[in-house]
């Protein structure tokens, strides 16, 4: 059966749609502002609370917990000391989801930083793409204790080369890969990126969009909607075009794809309701517990009596 002809256009649903998305925006920025002192509270209150975010990442979502592999998990809980996430460009006025997720780290045996951070600018492009991008963040590891295997570091030189050959005016459109940039594919194509390390995160960069590129981007948009709301005919950009401003397959050097969606769910989730995790930690090891203490009232049940209470067996504990 023929759809039936609608008066409304999908161009005007998109409009309304981008609507309720600036409320959100807003509503994202007093969230922000009035919930800063209490996470100032928090962080006085769990500092005092040894291994508070060892436990937290234990009862991690499972979009953070898959992305954490065993060996990952033996840095992180033993040697992670604070997690810190700040919207830092709301201080001068700018998109509140933009992020930066800042790790302290104590002494460990895989690498010398006690800090890293990675920031995550919400940016705009003019083919009507919107999300998080980001740029490498080395690490500096210890003798052969680099759990990405050198993909980060490789992510990282690339990086640096290309942000040299923009500095210089130089156009990568159409031209042959560097020999770092076939390096870094072909380390991807060797170890894959199943089962690949957390840390390769900090390599996550995304969509390459300038803070300029992203202004201009949203002041068209904001232009086209208004002249759209007084009656004028105005088409946006098909976002499956693409950008002439790309000028390079960013993707097949990304080395960890869902790097946006990893920061969303530590940011969006982890970290303001880290408090609630942690309780969860510590009734799921009461109920461990207790679980223990009833097989071995069971075992010592099964035992025959004695006379000696000292030859009894103890029960044990967990550590």
């Amino acid at each position: 059966m023929a759809a039936e002809e609608s008066p409304i256009t999908y161009q005007q649903l998109s409009d309304l749609e981008r609507e309720f998305e600036d409320v959100e925006t807003e509503i994202i920025s007093q969230q922000v502002r009035l919930t800063k002192p209490l996470l100032e509270k928090r962080k006085a209150v769990i500092s005092q609370i040894p291994r508070f975010w060892p436990l937290v990442l234990e009862q991690a979502p499972p979009d953070i917990d898959e992305a954490i592999q065993p060996t990952d998990s033996t840095v992180l809980l033993s040697s992670l000391t604070s997690l810190d996430v700040s919207h830092f460009e709301l201080e001068d006025g700018g998109d509140p989801r933009s992020v930066a997720i800042r790790f302290e780290f104590a002494e460990n045996e895989y690498f010398e930083d006690r800090v890293i951070e990675k920031k995550f600018w919400y940016r705009r492009s003019r083919n009507n793409w919107a999300g998080l991008v980001s740029e490498p963040v080395n690490i500096t590891w210890k003798e052969g204790k680099d759990l990405t295997e050198g993909l980060l570091g490789l992510a990282k030189a690339v990086w640096d080369e290309e942000q040299a050959e923009r500095a210089n005016g130089a156009k990568t459109k159409g031209k042959a890969p560097t020999e770092k940039q076939k390096a870094l594919r072909a380390k991807i194509d060797a170890i894959g990126l199943g089962g690949l390390s957390f840390f390769a995160w900090f390599g996550y960069r995304g969509e390459r969009i300038t803070a300029e590129e992203s202004r201009i981007a949203t002041q068209e948009e904001k232009d086209r909607r208004q002249r759209r709301a007084s009656g004028e005919e105005v088409a946006s950009p098909n976002p499956d075009e693409e950008d002439e401003e790309d000028e390079d397959d960013d993707e097949s050097l990304e080395i960890f794809p869902n790097g946006d969606q990893l920061a969303l769910a530590i940011s969006d989730d982890l970290w303001p309701s880290a408090i609630k995790y942690f309780v969860q930690a510590q009734e799921d090891d009461q109920l461990s517990d207790v679980d223990f203490e009833s097989d071995a009232e069971i075992e010592d049940a099964s035992l025959p009596p004695s006379d000696d209470e000292d030859e009894r067996p103890a029960k044990k504990r967990r550590a």
